[in-house]
């Protein structure tokens, strides 16, 4: 990855110009096709399976007036006066006769009507009508919306009332983007200028972050072609490729300026820092892409696609991270590169922030970690109370049209009139349809938690009745949770006292369905993303505690993000300095998105923090040396990327839409926990109390993981022996080094160079892995190996290209093989038990072959030297593992 990473970062500066056209014409392409083809988001929650879906997709085919959204105008008195005089019926009348001929109403329920019940509410100053319309909320016309307040208007004045026209029909569920949500950028580019001291420097992060979210929602608004997408799932691209956008751009940035401090050249420099900070930056987006992937858990459509619609703007924002970033890097040339600092002479170095942090964390480590996780543990009480709903028009703003009226309607008729449920029964076997629904409609009024059944009557065709149950209680209560359950156990009662069969359905028990689905999605979807974090950091850090704690610290995050957000949305304290005008619930999907987008960011963290701690420990084997400089190293980026993820999420609270605000202040609360609390504190004293512990990782573990060089060391090694060993040689190996399963050295310390037209002959224990090991077959290896002028294991696709294995013992003609090879192209003839060639017949052709290898080499192995001295060429350098110290040259 990281010598893929070196060579893109390298084009991409030298080709500045291109690249950078090709982005902006992508993103002229995308946002012209979105203008073009766009259809418009869709809010339809729909949950595939449930008994509240499949009794509403039966309801749109045989009863399609109930199918779609709602409207409702309702009446209101004046202080003394009543809704059923004849004045007021005589307006209602009308207004009933001119609704009824409004384009998408399917019928007008009249609160006078002869079927309707509990229209008027208790205390007879207000009324309601009812409007089913027969098209979904998001197709619904404006003009439609227009004239039933034009219509409403006209009641009031007749009545002498004050009417609210509301309902579904009016929410207004796509959330959009407010001048507020731009303080987030501006304390990005505050945090950035104070971090890089250069106005270039400040700008650029979040130009990027900018044009990526601009490619990635325009793509997304275009995708509405081919599938339905929810209007949140692109606020959450944008919160998610801001806020990464940034971050990344921000790490590569800082890797370059503080090359070019070093000296580096600039095309060089943006090489390598795209290499090496970008191989972080594609780990990093991995984790994040894979844990918003992972939303498809809950086997839900909707969150499904805003997993993907979220993942899709990561995967532009970590494209444009390593593309367009080196581009502008190349761009602005000299003028990144940092001036020397001055200091006065005389005056004492002072000591970072940084390093008095680490060192005051792990001073006294057991007493940070038992401080901190008794403080996070305290925070995730609340957790407990967190419920979690669908929104509605009660989350609306206040002020709107459909928010006033769900606030009358529970004013003045209860709670439960604003979460209707509906009981569908299937009545066509039924002689007596009319008499069966009335019954049922008895039965189900005597619940417990039912306040009203104002609708019970069949369809035309007298195949399917309705039912609408008011319960007692708020949608998003407990109470109305357990009407639902009580409903559908009365089901088998209904079947045999009735011979019917009947479903819970409606906007408010889909709801119930949808947050069950995701409560029930909430462990799974932990034990992927904890699981996976195992193995990733596994394969990053090559140790077990590491991965461990860091899978701790998540847990951690996460339950204080959800105590902070129970505490504020749902038990409403601090609701008014939010500004949260509704508490009581938060949107369903909430918690398993809070937990995969907070998973991807901070094993962002994780990564950028402990690479650097891995390195010095690697180097110096001092794990409290380790800490303290690769904290020290880090700490300023690490710190600057949380602020900014910080600031982006928490810009989006004071305006943001009912849907968004919850959302983002978690992630805002999870962002700060997590990246300043558990990975800057928690983290450095873990580490510390575990000493040398905390890097160990069984042998037999370490080389079945795979190796994802998330900071590019295996470039670092690469560059480093770019110019290695200085004269042509078809082998060369320093310090090489294979272990077998249980960590024991199979052989150690070898030293081969070996000339193009010469030979190796190796016998001992190690000498069958030590010849894989040069024909570049085994890949876990230590120490320095080129194999044909190919760096091993980084290339050792490459080295067996030019590395022909053959072995002796079980090939019917070994010398034809290795012809064979060498003419292909061979560059290295890996001869293995040579020995088993003895008889006459191989000996010649194969001694003939051996004598003239031309620009190619050849290593052998055997179990007895003396049979082979006549086959090989005079001048065969003779290598015996039990000395492997010595070397061969």
């Amino acid at each position: 990855m990281s010598s893929f990473l070196y060579r893109l970062g390298g084009k991409a500066a030298r080709a500045r110009s291109f690249v950078l056209g090709a982005w902006v014409l992508v993103l002229a392409l995308a946002g012209g096709a979105m203008g073009l083809l766009q259809q418009g988001t869709d809010d339809a929650f729909t949950i595939p399976g449930s008994e509240s879906q499949d009794a509403l997709d039966h309801l749109s085919h045989v009863f399609p007036e109930v199918s779609g959204t709602s409207a409702r105008l309702v009446i209101v008195l004046p202080e003394g006066g009543r809704a059923d005089t004849p004045t007021v019926r005589r307006a209602v009348d009308k207004a009933v006769r001119d609704l009824e001929r409004v384009d998408q109403v399917a019928v007008v329920t009249g609160p006078f009507d002869e079927n309707v019940k509990n229209a008027v509410s208790p205390d007879g100053r207000a009324a309601m009508i009812a409007l089913p319309l027969d098209v979904p909320q998001a197709e619904t016309e404006p003009e439609t919306l227009e004239r039933l307040e034009e219509i409403g208007a006209e009641l009031a004045k007749d009545a002498g009332a004050k009417v609210y026209a509301g309902g579904d029909a009016f929410s207004n569920p796509v959330p959009g983007l407010t001048p507020t949500e731009g303080l987030g950028l501006v304390i990005a580019f505050l945090t950035l200028f104070l971090v890089f001291r250069s106005l270039v420097a400040a700008v650029m992060p979040l130009a990027t972050a900018v044009f990526g979210v601009g490619v990635a929602v325009a793509l997304i608004f275009m995708a509405t072609v081919f599938a339905p997408i929810s209007s949140t799932a692109p606020m959450l691209a944008v919160m998610l490729g801001l806020a990464v956008g940034i971050d990344y751009a921000l790490f590569i940035l800082s890797r370059h300026r503080d090359q070019l401090r070093e000296g580096l050249e600039v095309t060089e420099s943006i090489a390598r820092a795209t290499a090496t900070a970008g191989s972080a930056v594609v780990f990093a987006g991995l984790t994040v892409v894979i844990a918003l992937l992972g939303l498809a858990v809950a086997n839900i459509p909707f969150l499904t696609t805003m997993g993907v619609a979220a993942a899709f703007s990561v995967c532009v924002a970590v494209a444009v991270a390593v593309t367009a970033t080196p581009a502008l890097l190349a761009l602005t040339g000299e003028r990144l590169r940092p001036r020397p600092g001055r200091r006065r002479p005389g005056r004492k170095a002072r000591v970072p922030l940084s390093r008095r942090w680490v060192r005051l964390a792990t001073r006294r480590p057991l007493i940070t970690i038992a401080v901190i996780v008794a403080a996070l543990g305290l925070s995730a009480i609340p957790a407990a109370d967190l419920r979690l709903a669908l929104p509605n028009s009660g989350t609306e703003e206040e002020g709107t049209p459909a928010r006033d009226t769900f606030d009358i309607i529970a004013e003045h008729f209860g709670p439960g009139y604003n979460a209707p449920l509906i009981v569908s029964v299937d009545v066509l076997n039924s002689t007596d349809p009319v008499g069966v629904t009335k019954d049922i409609a008895a039965e189900i009024e005597r619940l417990d938690g039912v306040a009203a059944v104002p609708v019970a009557t069949p369809n035309r065709k007298g195949d399917t009745s309705i039912i609408q149950v008011v319960p007692d209680s708020a949608g998003d209560s407990p109470e109305t949770e357990a009407l639902v359950q009580r409903l559908r156990e009365q089901a088998p009662h209904f079947q045999r006292d009735y011979g019917v069969t009947t479903a819970v359905t409606g906007f408010t028990a889909i709801g119930i369905d949808v947050s069950d689905r995701l409560a029930g999605a909430l462990v799974p979807f932990g034990l992927v993303v904890v699981g996976l974090s195992l193995v990733l950091l596994a394969m990053v850090f090559r140790s077990i505690a590491v991965p461990v704690k860091a899978a701790l610290g998540y847990l951690l995050s996460v339950g204080a993000a959800f105590g902070a957000t129970s505490f504020v949305f749902q038990q409403g304290h601090l609701a008014g300095a939010f500004g949260v005008g509704h508490t009581g619930s938060v949107i369903s999907f909430l918690p398993i998105i809070l937990m995969g987008v907070l998973f991807g960011l901070a094993m962002d963290y994780e990564v950028f923090l402990l690479s650097r701690m891995r390195e010095d420990y690697v180097h110096h084997r001092d794990p409290h040396r380790a800490i303290e400089s690769g904290f020290v190293s880090a700490a300023t980026v690490v710190v600057a990327a949380a602020v900014i993820m910080f600031a982006v999420f928490a810009a989006f609270v004071p305006e943001g839409s009912a849907t968004i605000k919850p959302i983002a202040f978690s992630l805002a609360v999870g962002v700060f926990v997590d990246a300043f609390v558990v990975r800057m504190t928690l983290v450095p004293a873990v580490l510390a109390l575990l000493g040398h512990r905390a890097w160990w990782l069984p042998g037999w573990l370490e080389r079945r993981l795979p190796v994802f060089d998330a900071e590019g060391e295996g470039l670092t090694h690469e560059l480093r022996l770019a110019a290695w060993p200085g004269t042509p040689e078809v082998v060369s190996a320093e310090g090489l080094t294979v272990r077998d399963d249980r960590g024991v050295p199979v052989f150690s310390g070898v030293a081969v160079h070996l000339p193009a037209g010469q030979a190796l002959l190796v016998h001992g224990p190690g000498a069958a892995a030590l010849l894989h090991t040069l024909a570049g077959r085994v890949t876990k290896v230590e120490g320095d190996l080129k194999v044909g002028g190919h760096l091993v294991p980084q290339y050792a696709r490459a080295a067996r290209r030019v590395a022909a294995l053959i072995p002796c013992r079980t090939s019917r003609d070994p010398a034809a093989e290795a012809a064979t090879a060498l003419a292909d192209g061979a560059r290295l003839l890996v001869l293995e038990d040579l020995d088993a060639v003895v008889r006459p017949e191989r000996r010649a052709a194969l001694e003939a072959l051996l004598a003239g290898l031309g620009p190619a080499a050849a290593v052998a192995s055997c179990h007895d030297p003396a049979l082979l001295r006549d086959l090989l060429p005079p001048d065969t350098t003779d290598l015996s593992l039990d000395r492997t110290s010595a070397g061969v040259r």
